[in-house]
């Protein structure tokens, strides 16, 4: 099934948790709470602004964001567990660190 969010809506795909602890004690599922990491599967057109112009949303099918606990909408497309959010629940992307590189003397 193909899915596409309107207007300033994401689909987001919870990042997995870990199932041990750092001290090798396994987590039950039943303790475990819901991970507010996700990967963008796919991103509305956007929201209009006051003039009626559309404005094109932050994020894209790919990025990796932080969202609130209790954000969006669950739901279960093609037997998968997704989330539907605002662009606005989303609390920032997760950027990949930058690999530290020799600087070029002038």
């Amino acid at each position: 099934m193909a899915f596409r969010p309107l207007h300033d809506r994401v689909l987001v795909r919870r990042t997995e948790e870990e199932e041990k602890t750092a001290g090798g004690i396994i987590i039950p599922d039943t303790a475990k709470e819901k991970p507010m990491q996700g990967e963008i599967v796919a991103v509305g057109s956007g929201a209009r602004d006051e003039k009626g112009e559309l404005v094109a949303l932050d994020v894209k099918a790919g990025d990796l964001v932080l969202f609130g606990k209790w954000s969006g909408t669950e739901v279960r497309l093609d037997g998968e567990d997704l989330v539907i959010m605002k662009e606005s629940d989303i609390m920032g992307i997760v950027e990949a660190p930058a690999k530290k590189g020799k600087k070029k003397a002038a």
